[in-house]
């Protein structure tokens, strides 16, 4: 069975720092292109960072220079380290797997920045 369980979200001051992490299981994660996207309510759900099974990266405008994702495939865990949040941040955070057609999401974290 398929899972993605993302955890790490909170509440931070806008500047701050967080680390959101998800943990995969069920599906063959090395070879998985992992991601990270996220949503805010009436809005779509829109792309963050990805990471490909052989490390490559790519980042949202918005976030490039702030944002780090990485993985550990001996662990099957994504990160995404996340500095200087601002509040328009503010969303949920849904970990993705992307394996040949098949795509996977895991149930998501919240993360508000506010002071």
């Amino acid at each position: 069975q398929v899972q993605l369980v993302e955890s790490g979200g909170g509440l931070v001051q806008p500047g701050g720092s967080l680390t959101l992490s998800c943990a995969a299981s069920g599906f063959a994660f090395s070879t998985s292109h992992m991601s990270w996207h996220r949503q805010t309510p009436g809005k779509e759900r829109e792309f963050v960072a990805v990471i490909g099974n052989f490390g490559g990266t790519n980042y949202a405008d918005s976030v490039k220079g702030r944002f780090s994702i990485s993985r550990d495939n001996a662990n099957k865990m994504v990160y995404l380290q996340m500095n200087s949040l601002k509040p328009e941040d503010t969303a949920v955070y849904y970990c993705k797997a992307l394996l040949g057609t098949n795509t996977y999401w895991g149930q998501g974290t919240q993360v508000i920045v506010s002071s």
